[in-house]
Formats: C-alpha cells, structure tokens, sequence
C-alpha cells in the first residue's frame, strides 16, 4: 500500500510541475544561459554574425541580467579606455506569451544608460536547449537574433 501511496503522489508532483509551467510561461526562462551566436540581418546585404560572447541569466523572482561583448574588445576600445561595444543590462522581466515576447524592464545599463527606465522587448522561441531571443524593426522585420544556450 505505500509503494502504491508514493507512486500516486510522484504522479500528482509531476503533474502539478507540469501545470505550472503552462500556467506560467516564465519557468522556461530560469537559468543561466550563454551567447551561442548574436546575427544581425541589415535591410540591404547579407546576415552578419557579429562574434559576441555573453551570459544571460534569469532568476525565479522575474529578474534578468545580460552581458555581451565583442570577443576581440580589446581592439573595439579607444586610446581614453571607453568601451564603444557590448551590452550589460539588467532588471524586471514580463512574459507575454500570446505574442512570444519577452520584455525586459530596463532597471541599469552602464553601457546603454539610454535603456534605462525603458522597455528591451524580445521575440522569443525555443528550440532545444537553446533559447532565441529576436529584435524587430517597427515594420516587424527580424533584425537581429541572439542564440542562447543553456548552461548546466
């Protein structure tokens, strides 16, 4: 009789598990996550990949962090030391499932301080292990997408 008692609650956990992750799309984000790839798509021309290194991370209080940067940096900085590349931002985070958007509020930048206060909102997929996250122009062109890994 205990065997088949904890079989029917291992059942009930998985399945609430389950349901709280369809009930709230955010789950899926939580984790630590590294750049895969950062590719630009210009209106005229060819995709460029901009050889970007990074790390992405989302807490399970709706917190997010991002860092990126070039990996040659130190070529991309001028004779008075001052980063002209790269990204570090961080901040609140709201799912909008309906439309596969993920918005980042915009809490501190020190490298985009013009963010600051404002909304980076991002398309987002999943496809394996990885994690897409898109930006569109105001036409609703794809005009970038970073790659996100997984990390253990």
């Amino acid at each position: 009789m205990t065997t088949i008692r904890s079989c029917f609650y291992l059942a009930l956990l998985l399945v609430s598990n389950q349901a709280t992750a369809m009930d709230n799309p955010y789950t899926q984000f939580i984790g630590d996550w590294e750049l895969e790839s950062y590719v630009v798509f210009p209106e005229q021309g060819s995709a460029r990949d901009m050889d970007y290194v990074g790390y992405l991370s989302y807490d399970e209080h709706g917190n997010m962090a991002g860092l990126g940067m070039p990996r040659n940096l130190p070529q991309q900085v001028d004779s008075g030391g001052q980063n002209r590349a790269g990204f570090a931002y961080w901040g609140g985070v709201t799912v909008d499932a309906q439309n596969e958007r993920v918005i980042h509020h915009v809490q501190g930048s020190p490298t985009q301080p013009q963010w600051v206060g404002g909304d980076n909102i991002r398309f987002y997929e999943f496809e394996g292990g990885l994690l897409k996250l898109s930006l569109k122009d105001a036409e609703g062109r794809v005009s970038a997408t970073l790659t996100w890994r997984r990390l253990p």
